[in-house]
């Protein structure tokens, strides 16, 4: 039996650093960025949870996403599963959400 109270977890914004490398394909921009991401999480079994939105709720690409998303944060030491959940509420709104240079590429004032 493995003692995983000396495991070392990765924090929150460590986690939210990784998704940043997650790009919108239509818009070439980090997701984080964009505002997509609404929670990250770590419990202390190592369990990641995740809520994200797309820009639309007809947008394809939830898939690619949850799988990027899963991909990258299962490597990391420390993290045992992730879930990765999307979300419709609150929708997305780009002018509260993205960040001011995200709102600034996008023209968006």
């Amino acid at each position: 039996m493995t003692d995983t109270t000396s495991v070392e977890r990765p924090n929150v914004d460590t986690l939210r650093e990784i998704l940043r490398d997650i790009q919108d394909p239509e818009l070439r921009m980090s997701i984080v960025d964009l505002g997509l991401v609404y929670h990250v999480d770590i419990d202390d079994d190592g369990l990641v949870t995740i809520d994200l939105t797309l820009t639309t709720p007809a947008c394809p690409i939830g898939p690619m996403l949850q799988g990027q998303a899963y991909h990258m944060l299962t490597q990391l030491e420390g993290v045992e599963d992730v879930e990765v959940n999307l979300v419709w509420d609150p929708p997305w709104d780009p002018k509260t959400m993205a960040s001011e240079e995200v709102r600034m590429q996008l023209g968006i004032w």
